[in-house]
């Protein structure tokens, strides 16, 4: 890695490790960073750990989980927003311009509305996530234009519309006193029911997006140029465009999935990151993920301990990004890459 890259890697860094502290040692129940270690040291060697059980409970199985998800959640936002942006070459794109955070809200709905189980709920909400993109991008790719990369964008407000209009509708026909406070509360985005068996799956799915991503790294730079000039340079665009969308769409759904829906992170992350690392992905979607996750930990910890009752994610994240949003496009004359 050229050393240029070293300074923002650092402090990205000094984000997570900052970031991981607030969110472990703030909250309700107290706790100290002897019983994080004790109770860490404990279960890796399976001896007692001489941490007080009920704070071993909140490290192992309660806050400590939450924590690791909202990690993971952030970054996973974050670099599907780094990597929607750098391909279709717009600043103001954010993981769900394809329709996958509104897909997942329908799947998510629907699971509530049926009264099925938390796990199938995430499984519907992926399963949404991912059908909405493939039906944008296949009725994108029908769409003969001079211009495909807008009419993908354009087609994904359509069917993002549309899904939405779905989510209205399920909510109007459930029952107002215990289906439609569950879904209210779901589509506002929270880590409130995250346990140890949502990490896995959550960190699998967004570990091989991620990964895929970063293995297309140096093709991403050059599909950041104009589709003829990519072309001339020997990059095959098309099938490269479909592993990006499906890589960063795969994360999205999976954190979709596991936490709601929870907006603005992965339009002002990658912005941050970019003024950090500067446009080369090699060394933005690193810096990307870790600002996602420190972000959103710090987001998180802010909405279980700021009010007597759980603030939702959605809404704090909102507070953040409606200004930046506004500065954002108050600088538009100003070359983002």
């Amino acid at each position: 890695m050229r050393r240029s890259a070293l300074p923002g890697l650092a402090l990205a860094i000094g984000c997570v490790i900052a970031g991981f502290a607030i969110a472990m040692l703030v909250g309700r129940f107290p706790i100290s960073v002897g019983d994080i270690f004790g109770a860490l040291w404990g279960k890796i060697t399976g001896t007692a750990s001489g941490v007080v059980p009920a704070a071993e409970t909140v490290i192992l199985q309660v806050r400590g989980p939450r924590v690791l998800a909202a990690f993971f959640v952030g970054a996973a936002l974050s670099v599907a927003g780094t990597a929607f942006q750098g391909l279709f070459r717009n600043p103001l794109v954010s993981p769900d311009i394809l329709g996958a955070s509104s897909g997942a809200a329908l799947g998510a709905v629907l699971g509530i509305f049926f009264s099925l189980n938390v796990f199938a709920i995430q499984g519907f909400a992926f399963i949404g996530g991912l059908i909405a993109v493939a039906a944008v991008y296949l009725i994108g790719s029908a769409l003969r234009s001079r211009d495909p990369i807008l009419v993908l964008v354009l087609t994904g407000v359509v069917i993002g519309s549309l899904l939405g209009a779905g989510v209205g509708l399920v909510k109007y026909l459930a029952d107002p006193y215990n289906q439609l406070p569950a879904m209210t509360f779901w589509l506002l985005g929270s880590l409130a029911a995250t346990g140890p068996k949502d990490l896995w799956p959550l960190f699998g799915l967004v570990a091989l997006g991620t990964l895929v991503l970063i293995v297309l790294r140096h093709r991403m730079n050059v599909m950041t140029l104009p589709e003829e000039e990519a072309r001339a340079l020997g990059v095959p665009t098309g099938p490269l465009r479909i592993a990006i969308v499906a890589a960063a769409t795969l994360v999205t759904s999976a954190s979709v999935a596991t936490a709601g829906i929870i907006g603005w992170v992965g339009l002002v992350v990658p912005h941050m990151a970019r003024s950090i690392a500067g446009p080369d992905f090699a060394r933005l979607l690193p810096v990307a993920a870790l600002l996602g996750g420190s972000f959103l930990l710090i987001i998180d910890t802010l909405a279980r301990t700021i009010a007597p009752i759980e603030v939702p994610l959605g809404i704090l994240t909102a507070v953040v990004g409606t200004p930046f949003f506004i500065w954002l496009l108050a600088s538009m004359q100003r070359d983002w890459a």
